[in-house]
């Protein structure tokens, strides 16, 4: 079963399966070469993470987020990304340091030539590589689960017009608390990034709406 949650989940962050799309179980069966019942375990399983709900007489379909959902999402990522930074400052050693001012420099470069998609990767590998040196494994955990619910507001704040040049900065002051050892700033600077996130989500909003 671990494999079709996998698959299923890996799915939806990649966008092949979108919010509000029906899931059904004999072709989920087909796709991942997986009995019925292994793909409704997996279901009972990816439901209760959020990442899909279960509509009666319909079966299953990819769980939409609402933007107050998006925010809450979001603020609690704050708190919890701001932790991830604070032990990742403590704990970073030269090589971790070195490795974090590359993917940095690789942003930058992004950023330089219009990269819209190669930024948004080099984004999530920093934030990921983050969660890793502050060996912080349940934050990490939640983290993840957070970012699956969250994903399609994530595309389009990646998409949004201008926001790479806005996060960059944010993003190269987290790498350099980390690398001055200085938790309090790494976890400021962490928390500054993502209220940046909600400010940007709600314009993205305003600007949709009628």
């Amino acid at each position: 079963m671990g494999d079709v949650v996998a698959g299923i989940r890996e799915a939806i962050l990649s966008g092949e399966f979108v919010p509000n799309q029906r899931l059904i179980e004999a072709d989920l069966s087909e796709q991942f070469a997986a009995s019925r019942a292994a793909v409704r375990a997996a279901l009972l399983e990816l439901a209760n993470e959020g990442l899909i709900e279960r509509v009666q007489n319909r079966g299953a379909r990819v769980r939409a987020v609402s933007l107050d959902e998006a925010v809450e999402i979001t603020e609690v990522r704050m708190v919890i990304e701001g932790l991830c930074a604070a032990k990742a400052a403590e704990r970073a050693g030269e090589a971790d340091v070195a490795e974090l001012r590359s993917i940095g420099e690789d942003m930058r470069a992004a950023v330089s030539s219009g990269d819209v998609f190669g930024y948004s990767r080099l984004n999530e590998r920093l934030h990921g590589r983050i969660r890793e040196i502050s060996g912080q494994r349940t934050a990490a955990g939640v983290l993840e689960r957070l970012r699956a619910q969250n994903v399609r507001h994530q595309f389009r704040l990646a998409m949004h017009p201008g926001r790479p040049q806005v996060s960059l900065p944010q993003h190269l002051e987290i790498i350099e608390a980390i690398a001055a050892r200085d938790a309090r700033a790494a976890e400021r600077a962490a928390r500054t990034h993502l209220r940046s996130v909600i400010e940007t989500l709600s314009q993205i909003e305003r600007r949709r709406a009628p």
